[in-house]
């Protein structure tokens, strides 16, 4: 490893005066707060305990008329310092693009497999308190009405099967799947409240009769919202999967905070690509000994490799842990200033079995933790930690973790939107960043660990070809005609070696969320370049540890303006 040299933890920053366009990045968080409860639960306010969002025309209407009030406010306010001219330039950027998106009638077509409101309602229970009694009765409330939010998000894909603006196929009939499954009689719901219990003791037998109540009600309404989306909106649903050269546009400006020409970006994936398999070959022969060896003998030579191996989820989670701990711990001394606050890391098993892993950063006053999920699918017990040590640093340190934490610990020089915002090109790239970092700080010297390693950006670099191929209708790489479904599916079985059913998953994904797969590997390719023009700047006097405090103090922004920051 390099850069021994020992620092104190950082001290909280001074404080800053306030300013006006701080006043009107904190009234948009609180109207984004009020308009979307579910937002109080991921920052840790009290408040709407209970209430959803309305996903109804009527309450995305409400929403639209309070962008254009901020943004009015915006225009007509100066900022005073460079913290103002960032916050002015970013929080603009994401509201005007709020509107495009609207008028382009994104609402009315949001439902795919991962990330539009048919998870988010129920997935806000994921992080919702259950140490108290107080907390189920809010969970309990909640439940009652997860049928309210559904109507509402019913009633806005009813006017895009009105309008003709419909999603594909493909996501609605797996979203069906995902609902019914909701709705059994062993699904979330009733699993949620089955679980109830403070300190061991379990609850009041009223707050369990609310619990079970809420439980039915939640289950039905799932229920229900499935046999709307089989006989309505299926009906409706359009066969293509891409969503065309406009909305692909509007949708990566979204998740990238950054404008990136996306005829070369397709052409850098695919010589990417290209580099990520050859570093794959490369490491696969020096892990067999083998100049002939290749990727799949290396990679089958490692699963049979017991020293390996985790048993359960239990070990899952104690090893994700240690991990977490110990890079904390040795990072802190050597290479990032890490407040107290920010080296609390909850490592956990999510309550569901989808196969992902993500973050979920820590409360505004630090009082819930950043804590990493994994979601472990139904029957899998045997997990590979030549696979998932990076992933561990994906999501912990240097990673989500250090990231998001760094921007709320900053709450003295930033406001509430700067500590919330961000894209998943500043974040994920981010983590992605830190992944190659790690790898050049020596802790993924074990070859396997860097096959692992190799394997994930491999897997990055594979779907920002796959997912621009696709939603623009490209040629594909081998010259047989343009991306489509199929060809995206055999595609990725080439490049990734995961279960099947992960795959699938994964290319469903890609194909009803577009612009957001890319952002990961598009994302790290931006922070390397703002990394490559600091250097470039400052010549001998540059720092990296210097450049990454820099840069994780500016907060959560988009690309294009991290970069105008940096510069400035």
């Amino acid at each position: 490893m390099t850069d021994q040299s020992h620092s104190a933890p950082a001290e909280q920053p001074a404080g800053r005066t306030p300013t006006a366009i701080d006043a009107v990045a904190e009234r948009w968080v609180d109207t984004m707060v009020a308009l979307s409860p579910e937002w109080a639960v991921w920052l840790g306010r009290p408040g709407g305990e209970g209430e959803y969002s309305d996903y109804s025309p009527a309450g995305d209407e409400r929403m639209l008329a309070a962008i254009r009030a901020t943004l009015a406010e915006l225009d007509a306010t100066d900022p005073v310092d460079a913290i103002d001219r960032v916050t002015k330039a970013d929080l603009t950027r994401e509201l005007r693009l709020k509107v495009e998106k609207h008028e382009a009638g994104f609402q009315l077509r949001d439902l795919n497999v991962i990330a539009s409101p048919a998870q988010g309602i129920r997935e806000i229970f994921d992080l919702m308190p259950t140490d108290t009694e107080g907390a189920y009765e809010h969970i309990a409330r909640r439940l009652g009405n997860v049928a309210g939010a559904l109507e509402g998000y019913t009633e806005t894909l009813r006017e895009g099967i009105r309008q003709g603006i419909t999603p594909a196929i493909r996501q609605v009939t797996e979203v069906i799947t995902e609902c019914r499954g909701h709705a059994a009689s062993d699904g979330f719901f009733y699993s949620l409240v089955g679980a109830a219990e403070v300190g061991g003791v379990p609850v009041t037998d009223a707050l369990r009769r609310d619990l079970d109540a809420g439980a039915l009600a939640a289950a039905t309404a799932y229920a229900e919202f499935a046999d709307f989306l089989e006989t309505e909106l299926a009906p409706a649903a359009v066969e293509q999967d891409g969503v065309g050269r406009e909305l692909y546009s509007l949708a990566s400006r979204d998740f990238l905070g950054a404008t990136v020409d996306l005829d070369e970006t397709y052409e850098w994936g695919l010589a990417e690509l290209a580099r990520m398999t050859a570093e794959q070959e490369q490491i696969a022969r020096e892990i067999l000994g083998d100049p002939d060896g290749t990727i799949a003998e290396a990679i089958a030579h490692l699963d049979q490799d017991v020293s390996r191996k985790l048993d359960g989820t239990a070990g899952l989670q104690a090893w994700m842990q240690d991990l977490s701990d110990r890079a904390i711990e040795e990072l802190g001394r050597s290479h990032f200033d890490i407040p107290v606050e920010v080296r609390a890391l909850e490592c956990r098993i999510a309550p569901t079995q989808s196969g992902g892993i993500y973050y979920t950063g820590p409360s505004d006053d630090f009082s819930r933790p950043g804590r990493m999920w994994w979601s472990v699918p139904e029957g899998v017990t045997e997990f590979d930690t030549w696979r998932e040590t990076t992933t561990v640093y994906h999501e912990g340190v240097p990673g989500h973790h250090l990231q998001i934490g760094i921007a709320t610990y900053n709450k003295a020089q930033l406001n509430s939107w700067r500590r919330i915002a961000g894209t998943s090109g500043h974040a994920e790239g981010w983590a992605l960043y830190a992944e190659r970092l790690m790898d050049e700080l020596g802790y993924l010297s074990d070859p396997g660990d860097r096959l692992g390693m190799l394997d994930g950006q491999r897997m990055r670099a594979a779907r920002v070809v796959l997912d621009i191929g696709v939603h623009l209708g490209k040629q594909r790489p081998d010259g047989q005609g343009l991306w489509d479904a199929d060809y995206a599916l055999e595609f990725m079985r080439a490049n990734v070696n995961m279960d099947d059913a992960f795959i699938r998953f994964e290319v469903n994904r890609y194909l009803g969320w577009p612009g957001q797969a890319p952002a990961y590997k598009v994302g790290q390719r931006i922070w390397e370049q703002l990394r490559d023009e600091a250097r470039e700047r400052e010549g001998a006097d540059f720092s990296i540890k210097r450049f990454h405090r820099r840069a994780l103090d500016v907060g959560g922004v988009g690309l294009d303006t991290l970069r105008e920051a940096l510069a400035d």
